[in-house]
């Protein structure tokens, strides 16, 4: 019993300090990488979104033989418009299921006839307002890939 008694030692106060230390400097390593991993996880979620949009879109056109308006939307995606010209062979229950919000919780803003391509579709970004850099940068149809 005397030799069980004499083996059971605990952590000294250095050699936790020092494990502290260590963890501190890992953190300090890490964390910052971590932290922009959810903003770079939203803008990509953004751009996939709008490549389905795109590709919708074009089904749309190649069944109906032009895109929808402004003033119809992206909803009519998913409903068949009942205002402006309307499609003589829309596809029964539409061409996507619904249109979610940007991963900023903002609706998608789609312009037909584009400023830039032939429609225009973009999400303002973290910042909800129009133009910004870098993070704050507009997810859009004609700036990415």
């Amino acid at each position: 019993m005397d030799l069980y008694k004499r083996n059971q030692r605990g952590f000294t106060l250095i050699e936790i300090m020092v494990v502290v230390v260590i963890l501190g400097i890992l953190a300090a390593i890490v964390v910052p990488g971590l932290l922009d991993e959810p903003e770079k996880a939203r803008r990509t979620s953004a751009a996939t979104q709008i490549h389905s949009f795109e590709a919708a879109l074009g089904i749309f056109k190649l069944e109906n033989g032009f895109y929808p308006s402004t003033e119809q939307g992206l909803q009519s995606l998913v409903k068949k418009p009942t205002v402006g010209r309307i499609p003589g062979r829309y596809k029964a229950g539409g061409y996507i299921r619904k249109i979610p919000l940007d991963p900023w919780g903002q609706p998608y803003l789609y312009l037909h006839p584009g400023v830039h391509w032939e429609f225009d579709l973009f999400s303002y970004g973290p910042d909800g307002e129009t133009g910004g850099e870098g993070e704050n940068a507009d997810i859009a149809n004609w700036n990415i890939d």
